[in-house]
């Protein structure tokens, strides 16, 4: 393959927490003497980097560290492919901010979303539970205002609310729309962002030629690029004084999903208003425009604004303190750099839920260091949950599995499958094994250690093992609703 072809393929705490109490429930104070190594799930060869970067480590908890209650800020892009940071094998695209977080933290290379579109992945993010326990969560992606997260659930927001924290989500919600969904009814104490899958990002027109941009459940106007609002509005917030609570931020950002308009391109932006104003239900989907240049542009803008929040993060002098977690929220779309992952958005391939995925916590985690560990979205509900002093609902439990022993004890991971499911496909990993069934019905099985790329099918000289697999995610799939008719 040429270098340009390449280029343009498709592609926990302990100590004090003001109740002590909640420290000892969840046992984050002392360090276990249980410790383990996890093996490198990875393979190796030309595209080891995005398994083992430049002055990478494989992980390991800096046990027996003491701190306060962190602040937790979980960013999200939308629509980022696995490869399009640099510190992910990027060849084209530059995101310095992203990177320097990662040689602070963790990165995660065997990290997955909850699932392959949108608003099912957020739902497994706010509730650390599959999409499909919940009728909200069938929606993939959710269209219109006939599903959404019931304010009745209790969400990661809520709980830490119960905690003793301040909660608030900025950008994209796409869990539900107005009168009967928001995250002021679903945990959040502040909502500042869009309700939809998409907008144009300077008129705030949303699918339906809807304007969508609100501050609480109140329409707020303001016709700059969408990034530039955003960042500065989580800006503020993690600056603010928030009277000795610690704080909750989800910060959503619609960068790099279509419509393909960069900071700047008001000729573009106009165009699409007139289209959508006369009309044109696709406008938004941006079919006939776009490029790999203006997507490129696009994520060094998000990587950009991920900067200042930081810079505004560190200014504030709670940096130490607080938890960053950036992931995506599925695949990329058709501009993302994916190799060399197989599918993209909307599939269960790879190439559509396997994510970047950083962590950073000065305080308690060291930096420089990479794990390929498997997780996935609702792992990080109940890592949150956990380091903060906060229990799940009785009534509601997860389905993610906590990484803090693992992270701060030095605990072996546990072992557990991951399991997604989206109409006509179904996928479960266990270690390295991967069963997936595409809309072609066939069943298939890969070793993801040497086949990272799906093209090497173990169905028919593991029969065995398929047979466990398939009956694994048959067993998990009856306890979820079922789609409808």
């Amino acid at each position: 393959m040429s270098s340009s072809e390449s280029n343009l393929s498709r592609r926990a705490f302990g100590g004090a927490v003001g109740v002590g109490a909640a420290a000892a429930a969840v046992g984050l104070g002392a360090a276990s003497p249980a410790s383990a190594e996890p093996s490198r799930g990875g393979p190796s060869g030309p595209f080891e980097a995005q398994y083992a970067g430049p002055g990478e480590r494989d992980f390991r908890a800096a046990r027996g560290r003491q701190s306060r209650r962190p602040n937790i800020l979980f960013i999200l892009g939308d629509d980022l492919g696995w490869s399009d940071l640099s510190s992910y094998g990027a060849p084209h695209i530059k995101t310095p901010n992203l990177d320097r977080l990662a040689r602070q933290g963790v990165r995660f290379t065997d990290a997955y979303s909850g699932s392959a579109t949108c608003s099912p992945t957020r739902f497994s993010l706010y509730t650390g539970r599959y999409p499909a326990r919940t009728k909200g969560g069938l929606a993939e992606p959710i269209a219109d205002k006939s599903a959404g997260l019931e304010p009745t659930h209790p969400t990661l927001a809520s709980l830490l609310k119960e905690a003793g924290y301040a909660t608030a989500l900025i950008g994209k919600w796409h869990a539900g729309y107005l009168p009967d969904y928001s995250p002021t009814k679903s945990g959040w104490d502040e909502f500042f962002g869009n309700f939809g899958g998409a907008l144009e990002y300077y008129s705030k027109l949303g699918l339906g030629g809807e304007y969508d941009l609100y501050e609480g459940d109140a329409e707020y106007k303001d016709l700059r690029y969408y990034t530039r609002i955003i960042t500065e509005r989580a800006s503020e917030y993690v600056a603010r004084d928030h009277h000795g609570k610690p704080w909750l931020l989800n910060l959503n950002f619609t960068t790099p999903h279509w419509p393909w308009i960069a900071d700047g391109d008001t000729e573009a932006s106009a165009e699409i208003v007139r289209r959508i104003k006369a009309g044109d239900g696709r406008a938004l989907w941006h079919q006939d425009g776009g490029s790999v240049q203006k997507y490129k542009e696009m994520v060094e803008d998000l990587d950009r604004s991920i900067g200042e929040v930081l810079q505004a993060l560190k200014r504030s002098g709670q940096e130490d303190d607080t938890i960053v977690v950036f992931s995506s929220d599925n695949g990329g779309e058709r501009f993302s750099y994916n190799w060399p992952l197989a599918g993209n958005k909307a599939s269960l391939q790879e190439g559509g839920i396997r994510v970047p995925n950083i962590l950073r916590w000065p305080a308690r985690v060291d930096g420089g260091q990479v794990s390929h560990v498997p997780v996935f979205s609702p792992d990080w509900t109940a890592t949150l949950l956990e380091v903060a002093g906060a229990r799940p609902h009785r009534a509601y439990p997860l389905d993610g599995t906590s990484l803090a022993g693992y992270l701060l004890r030095g605990e072996k991971p546990a072992e557990r499958d991951l399991f997604w499911r989206v109409r006509g496909e179904r996928a479960l990993r266990r270690g390295d094994w991967k069963y997936y069934r595409g809309k072609s019905g066939r069943d298939q099985l890969f070793n993801l250690a040497g086949d990272i790329r799906e093209q090497a099918d173990k169905a028919a000289v593991e029969p065995a093992r398929l047979a466990q697999l398939r009956a694994a995610w048959e067993k998990t799939d009856a306890g979820l609703l079922p789609y409808p008719a």
